[in-house]
């Protein structure tokens, strides 16, 4: 028996024919490239967040890097970010040409730890780009007020927070603009990559049309400001109306796994996910600490079940990003976190004899250590 840590295809043999029915709507469509269903799509996803504009782009990373790029960010300026987070927030911002400038996150929840940000500000501080953790908010309310009170833009990572709310309010509707991968691990998952920007600003969402699209304004013969090809691809976007439709449900199945973890595993070594007050979780990852977290996962393998570390190596520290100055020691809370944080199986479609093996396999290792 081996359980993953996330799989797809027991929900795609849910939803085979209408995902089947998607392909072929596109492909008997006649338009291949930003057609109808690219359009509904991102009018769609707009509407779900109340937000005027939604821009369809080709995956996560370039959706923060338009984002900034569409507000004149670039060489010289500086972005404060986190460093737990996936590499990939960062590599957006240095593709840009600005420069990550990281603050630590709060020990008990793992998101950015707001009251650092005012110190980090510096003349050359253009945007802050607050990262939604493993399904819940950064404090929005925090994050504005320092971006109002500093002429600062706010650029939402939203990639782990799909539906996720604060106070009500959806994540992705707080920011200047925010951004959203459709990675098929994602809430809302494509089944390949995909991407999105929404943005309130009528001037940010053409800047953003422009930037997915060579920097062209309609067509292939007039260049505005020279950029890249990242468009959502059609059949993606039509995959992913579809599933818009069942994300709130997505959002209910996770819950009921993370409930049931709370429950079998409360009395437990582990210390498991806290949520915010205020904040709606979505379980994007069910993330757990311990410090013997390596030794976890290697008798949980014997056991037949997968777990993952999200993320192992913090940000600041990998070589790829040395150039920044950081040194061991410099994020502390984020580095300590690193050495225990480990992922149980979570997906919308996860089995429940999977989630009770993995319960009695884990019960069974913390027993022994």
């Amino acid at each position: 028996m081996t359980v993953h840590v996330w799989g797809y295809l027991d929900e795609y043999q849910q939803e085979r024919e209408e995902i089947l029915e998607c392909v072929d709507t596109v492909f008997s469509s006649g338009k291949l490239i930003l057609g109808k269903s690219v359009h509904m799509f991102e009018q769609e996803f707009a509407d779900y967040h109340r937000v005027a504009h939604c821009v369809g782009v080709d995956n996560g990373t370039n959706a923060i890097k338009l984002a900034l790029e569409a507000f004149g960010i670039g060489p010289g300026d500086e972005v404060i970010t986190v460093s737990n987070t996936a590499a990939p927030t960062v590599v957006a911002i240095v593709s840009t040409g600005a420069t990550p400038v990281f603050v630590d996150v709060r020990e008990d929840d793992f998101l950015m730890d707001t009251t650092l940000i005012s110190a980090a500000i510096t003349a050359r501080t253009k945007a802050i780009v607050p990262v939604h953790l493993y399904g819940q908010c950064v404090d929005m309310a925090a994050v504005s007020a320092i971006a109002r009170e500093h002429g600062l833009v706010v650029v939402e990572d939203c990639a782990q927070a799909h539906g996720a709310r604060q106070h009500g309010q959806v994540a992705g509707t707080w920011g200047d603009a925010s951004s959203f991968s459709f990675y098929p691990t994602k809430v809302l998952g494509a089944y390949g990559d995909g991407g999105a920007v929404l943005t309130p600003h009528e001037e940010t969402d053409r800047a953003l049309r422009r930037l997915r699209f060579y920097g062209m304004e309609s067509d292939y013969h007039t260049v505005a400001t020279p950029a890249h090809n990242s468009r959502l691809d059609e059949v993606h976007a039509e995959i992913l109306r579809k599933k818009l439709t069942r994300l709130d449900r997505y959002i209910d199945q996770r819950r009921a796994v993370a409930a049931r973890y709370g429950r079998d595993l409360g009395d437990t070594a582990l210390t498991l996910p806290s949520t915010v007050k205020g904040n709606e979780h979505v379980y994007y990852v069910y993330v757990v600490r311990h410090p013997a977290r390596d030794s976890i996962i290697e008798a949980m393998r014997e056991h037949g079940v997968q777990l993952n570390v999200s993320y192992r190596w913090p940000v600041h520290l990998m070589t790829g990003f040395a150039h920044l100055g950081y040194r061991e020691g410099s994020l502390p809370v984020t580095e300590k976190l690193a050495g225990e944080i480990f992922s149980l199986p979570m997906f919308a479609s996860l089995r429940r004899d999977d989630q009770d093996h993995t319960v009695e396999a884990l019960r069974d290792v913390l027993g022994r250590i």
